[in-house]
């Protein structure tokens, strides 16, 4: 229909005089909205890494990042602690998604940036201790586990949480070949009481920068009383179940590898003593400085009560 008069206009398509006048700074706001959208999820990540410092990190001096992120194990790409730094740049990061279900109200599969939409971000400075005998302190960045799990209804049925990592094998070279070290994907479990403590989080980051590839990127479980191995790395699917779920390292050897996994400095290693640790940064060799291993990994105040009435010994 031709307009030829003002009052043919309907008043509801009429601009605000006060929008009207306010329009080069419209024009300008959505320039710079064209531009967010613009950039590559990885770099929106890193746009939303503001975080807050948290009252739950030691005040122990953390390790270099140098060391932190070239001495890793991340077995989807190579047994050897230097092969993840030298490998995962071929990880595709973004887009990213984790599927959450099992015994939830709401099931859903989330992309990262709707999980970061909700997450309150902290800063927290953990120790962590792998059962090799070797330990960090590590400025993480991430959230709570249980604010995301409180997002999806856990079923009073539920009582474990199971995680599954990314199978890539065209990324990830571990994975490639005929001779395996691990069956994948890994996998991991806690109880649920354990994933709902406030010290269990889901990092995205770390020393203030978002998560290399190495370390777990773009999102890790990060669970500082228990051995490295159960912070399991790149998650994409969290699964509420009733029963204990498998996990990766004791199927493969349950007499080294329990579902526990809580630093324990009495049970040994069938290999070696758990009694002290090597700090990374702090020496290498025979004569490196070593150190006693702390029940809990020093975390004994905050956790030890979730396994009151528990046999560690037999429970390892």
């Amino acid at each position: 229909m031709l307009i030829r008069k003002a009052s043919d206009i309907p008043s509801s398509e009429i601009t605000p005089r006060a929008i009207y006048l306010k329009r080069r700074e419209l024009l300008q706001g959505g320039l710079a909205l064209s531009a967010l959208a613009a950039l590559r999820p990885q770099q929106a990540r890193a746009a939303m890494l503001a975080f807050t410092k948290s009252p739950f990190s030691t005040d122990e001096t953390p390790t270099r990042k140098a060391d932190a992120t070239s001495y890793n194990n991340f077995y989807e790409f190579g047994t050897d602690k230097a092969d993840p730094a030298a490998n995962a740049h071929t990880l595709t990061t973004a887009p990213w998604s984790v599927k959450i279900d099992g015994l939830v109200g709401k099931p859903a599969t989330y992309t990262l940036e709707d999980i970061l939409s909700h997450a309150k971000l902290e800063e927290r400075i953990y120790r962590l201790r792998c059962v090799e005998g070797w330990s960090m302190v590590i400025p993480w960045v991430g959230f709570p586990l249980a604010d995301l799990l409180k997002r999806v209804e856990p079923q009073g049925s539920a009582k474990y949480v199971a995680f599954e990592t990314l199978v890539r094998p065209d990324e990830m070279p571990g994975q490639r070949g005929i001779f395996q070290p691990l069956p994948w994907p890994y996998l991991e479990g806690l109880r649920l009481d354990e994933a709902m403590h406030p010290l269990t989080i889901l990092a995205t980051g770390m020393y203030g920068e978002t998560l290399p590839n190495q370390n777990g990127a773009p999102l890790r479980l990060v669970v500082p009383w228990k051995y490295g191995f159960k912070s399991i790395k790149s998650i994409v699917r969290i699964s509420l179940v009733e029963k204990q779920p498998p996990t990766t390292w004791q199927s493969q050897a349950d007499n080294e590898y329990g579902f526990y996994s809580n630093v324990n400095p009495e049970v040994d290693h069938p290999r070696w003593s758990q009694a002290t640790e090597r700090r990374i940064g702090e020496g290498s060799g025979l004569f490196a400085k070593r150190r006693p291993t702390q029940m809990f990994n020093g975390y004994g105040e905050q956790v030890a009560h979730l396994y009151a009435g528990l046999d560690l010994r037999a429970n390892y």
